[in-house]
């Protein structure tokens, strides 16, 4: 039997995406994500948890993330998960989960400073492969 490594989430940056550009000029884009769970505590007291994730964008994406995204912005991202282990400077082992995104829709209903939303032909210039994205407002289907 097949696996599933899917990961879907809504929240928002932490701080601007780090853009970097590897051999052949391929970009990748890395940023934190927060996401906040609201629940009620047996005495009805509220309750928030925040987790972060490190999220990484290839291509296109991270292109978009680039050129549309900052600290704060709200995002629904897809993708999956990776777990990277490297040795450090003294030789102890290092590990990372990452989300690579597949999947990117801006939520916020305005850049900032600008008083209208991005149109979808401005946000899929420069996106390469699978990548895809979704901008401006969200879909009426979507559950959230």
């Amino acid at each position: 039997m097949r696996g599933v490594n899917r990961v879907m989430l809504i929240g928002n940056l932490g701080k601007d995406p780090d853009v970097q550009y590897l051999e052949g000029n391929i970009g990748v884009a890395k940023f934190s994500l927060a996401t906040t769970e609201t629940f009620k505590d047996r005495t009805g007291k509220l309750i928030s948890q925040t987790e972060w994730h490190t999220v990484v964008l290839w291509r296109g994406l991270a292109e978009l993330a680039q050129k549309y995204l900052h600290k704060g912005s709200l995002v629904y991202i897809e993708g999956r998960l990776r777990t990277r282990s490297w040795e450090d400077k003294d030789g102890n082992k290092k590990f990372a989960t990452e989300v690579v995104g597949d999947n990117l829709i801006m939520l916020d209903k305005k850049i900032e400073g600008s008083h209208s939303t991005i149109s979808p032909q401005e946000g899929m210039e420069g996106l390469n492969g699978s990548d895809s994205a979704t901008v401006g407002e969200p879909s009426p289907d979507l559950p959230f």
